[in-house]
């Protein structure tokens, strides 16, 4: 069920009863993202409306044998990463293909090469169930992602561009 994905760490697959902690992981990504904003309740319904069977998860744990004697908070039973993957279609072949919905590294455990290790995870399990090809999508604001899924061989494909659209803009005229 474990399987090592760097020495010193395993994976395990998540479970659905571990939604919350699924949620917890997410909020915490979107807190260092967006640290001026303080409510993200609405990540809740994201977790509850796509978190399923169909869309795995894996946790990060350390190894028991990388657990200090000498640090009893920690415990090898916390997950310190996690990858959840759904599905998307190809917008322009129609093709199903794995989606990342989620990366995530606690920060202590940044810079270790968990992050590529679970990518290189996503990609092995896409090839497996004949994807042939895997997407994602990063905030531009979150540089050390885009640095990693560069470094990684990944392209944009497209901009998703939004504007803020304000009471007082007054609607376009025909």
């Amino acid at each position: 069920m474990f399987e090592e994905i760097l020495p010193g760490y395993h994976l395990r697959p998540g479970l659905v009863r571990e939604r919350a902690t699924l949620l917890k992981f997410i909020q915490l990504s979107y807190q260092e993202l967006f640290p001026e904003q303080d409510e993200f309740s609405h990540l809740a319904v994201t977790v509850e409306k796509y978190f399923s069977q169909e869309t795995p998860l894996w946790w990060v744990e350390l190894a028991e044998s990388a657990v200090s004697s000498d640090s009893p908070t920690v415990s090898w039973l916390q997950p310190i990463a996690c990858l959840w993957l759904g599905n998307a279609v190809d917008q322009i072949l129609g093709d199903r293909h794995a989606h990342i919905f989620l990366l995530y590294v606690m920060p202590k455990y940044r810079r270790q090469g968990i992050g590529s290790a679970l990518m290189r995870y996503a990609e092995s399990w896409a090839k497996a169930r004949g994807d042939r090809q895997i997407g994602l999508q990063v905030f531009q604001r979150n540089q050390p992602a885009l640095h990693l899924y560069h470094k990684l061989g990944y392209q944009a494909q497209s901009l998703w561009m939004i504007k803020p659209l304000h009471r007082s803009d007054k609607p376009m005229q025909s």
